[in-house]
Formats: structure tokens, sequence, C-alpha cells
């Protein structure tokens, strides 16, 4: 059995690469937002309500996760 804090940085990086999206609560231009990023923290798109960003995420067959 591998022990978790055996993992490389790279493979803690590329954990749920393919399974997960971040939702963050962003403001820009003085405008509330909810940015979704891929799980290695590449910026995909803004939406207006964070359950948009969560269906958007689902319908692309990945789990939504908060970051706050």
């Amino acid at each position: 059995m591998n022990d978790i804090r055996s993992i490389s940085p790279q493979a803690l990086a590329a954990l749920g690469v393919n399974r997960i999206a971040y939702v963050k609560e962003v403001e820009i231009e003085d405008e509330q937002g909810f940015a979704v990023h891929a799980a290695d923290g590449t910026g995909v798109t803004v939406f207006p309500s964070r359950e948009l960003a969560q269906l958007a995420i689902r319908q692309n067959d990945l789990e939504p996760v908060s970051v706050h």
C-alpha cells in the first residue's frame, strides 16, 4: 500500500484533474461573479451565479468544488 505522505508534488497536483473543477467567488469591475478553474488551477470562465457555474461544471461530467 502506498503512503500518501510519499506522493510527489507532481502526482499531488494531478489528483482530480479529470474529475473536478473549482468554483471561486470573484469580483470583476465591481461586480460579483463565480470563476471556474480546472483542477490544475487554470482559469476557465466566470458566471454570474454559483448555481450556473456548478451546472456548467456538471454538464461537462465534472464535480464542482467550492474554494473559499
